[in-house]
């Protein structure tokens, strides 16, 4: 072994052994080996709020609408991401890890969660588990083990991997993350499915948080999906994708310990026009003892405009009987949502976007104040400028 003029002129004095030095580099050794295929990346999500028709005197709010992490008149720091990742090699026993630390309004989960931002955790271990695989078929299984994200959705916890900076009504409804073991199994190219058991549904509502268990021991929460994306055979249709998935479980939907279902589904589609795609989702949450349920489709469309700039747009009708959203489920609580958001790169590693978004509640009012008497709103708007920091 090697050692630099310095370990040497020491060792020559008497300071350290060569012994000492050698094993000392035998362990840095180890520890560069294990860390030389470990990667740090994240994000820091900043943005600026503005809802016209609030007054100095507070008219107009705080009586928001109920999607996720929405936000006020104001600044705010929506979100602070750092994930550490040591992915599984190709061999067929390969393991790794996900370690994702996530803080800010947006953080999910935390323990006694709320749409509401002045309500949520400011600290949070999103992810973090085990990825292990197992030699089994032409691919093998790759499992999760811990804590890791809902495996239906068309939009992601991920703030800047989703074509609008707010959140959609589809996502609010949705489970976030769960602790358990989850499989996967890719068939071939076009279809892979997913299967899971975990301990309960943690979503935008959550009362559980992290580790959090039933009551009862014996209720779990169990989840299937399925993903099949076109070949390039198809010409155009190249990418295409369409989802579905199923989740049942101990949600705080369902009053702490009650259960309830998640079905989705949801398509990926590009066009004839290369700078045009289009999307749809479905969900659907019954939540099993409130007499009713909750639906909502969407509809997505992104257009880039050239190498910088694209616009997204989404727009959403819902259905919300149980009042899992909204309260005091009823039957004709209907609301629908449009967004629109304009995409521009401006800084290196930095999306900047510019959103417009109104929502709408039909046969009800339940935004803004009622100031002396007055009646509450059904209508309500939101211009916001967002950035994102990604490394």
């Amino acid at each position: 072994m090697k050692f630099n003029k310095w370990t040497v002129g020491l060792a020559a004095i008497g300071v350290v052994s060569l012994a000492s030095a050698a094993r000392a580099d035998e362990k840095m050794s180890q520890l560069q080996t294990a860390l030389s295929n470990t990667t740090i990346s994240g994000y820091v999500d900043t943005a600026a709020s503005w809802r016209p028709g609030t007054d100095q005197n507070g008219n107009g709010g705080p009586n928001i609408p109920r999607y996720s992490f929405a936000q006020n008149d104001g600044f705010s720091l929506n979100a602070i991401d750092i994930a550490i990742d040591h992915p599984e090699d190709e061999s067929p026993w390969a393991a790794g890890y996900h370690v994702e630390l996530m803080g800010g309004q947006d953080s999910v989960p935390a323990a006694n969660n709320s749409v509401y931002p002045e309500t949520l955790g400011f600290s949070s271990i999103r992810q973090a588990y085990l990825s292990l695989r197992t030699p089994v078929g032409n691919s093998g299984i790759d499992w999760k083990v811990g804590v890791f994200d809902t495996i239906i959705g068309y939009e992601s916890t991920t703030d800047g991997a989703n074509p609008n900076y707010t959140r959609s009504y589809g996502y609010t409804i949705e489970p976030t993350t769960h602790t358990g073991v989850l499989g996967t199994y890719k068939v071939n190219d076009e279809i892979s499915v997913q299967a899971g058991i975990a301990d309960t549904i943690n979503d935008n509502f959550s009362a559980f948080g992290l580790n959090g268990t039933s009551t009862y021991e014996t209720q779990k929460t169990y989840m299937g999906a399925v993903a099949l994306t076109a070949p390039s055979s198809w010409g155009w249709l190249n990418g295409a994708t369409l989802n579905g998935g199923i989740i049942n479980g101990v949600d705080s939907f369902a009053n702490g310990n009650g259960s309830a279902t998640s079905f989705y589904a949801g398509a990926t589609v590009p066009t004839p026009i290369t700078a045009l795609k289009v999307g749809a989702s479905y969900d659907y949450l019954s939540i099993h003892n409130a007499g009713g349920e909750t639906w909502v489709g969407g509809l997505y469309a992104s257009y880039q405009l050239n190498d910088k700039a694209s616009l997204n747009v989404r727009a959403e009708y819902g259905q919300d009987d149980s009042g899992a959203l909204y309260g005091g489920g009823g039957t004709r609580n209907a609301f629908e949502e449009g967004t629109a958001t304009l995409q521009y790169n401006l800084w290196a590693n930095v999306l900047s976007r510019l959103e417009v978004r109104w929502d709408h509640a039909e046969h009800f009012n339940p935004f803004g104040v009622a100031p002396s008497g007055a009646p509450m709103k059904n209508n309500d708007f939101l211009v916001a400028l967002n950035l994102i920091y990604q490394f």
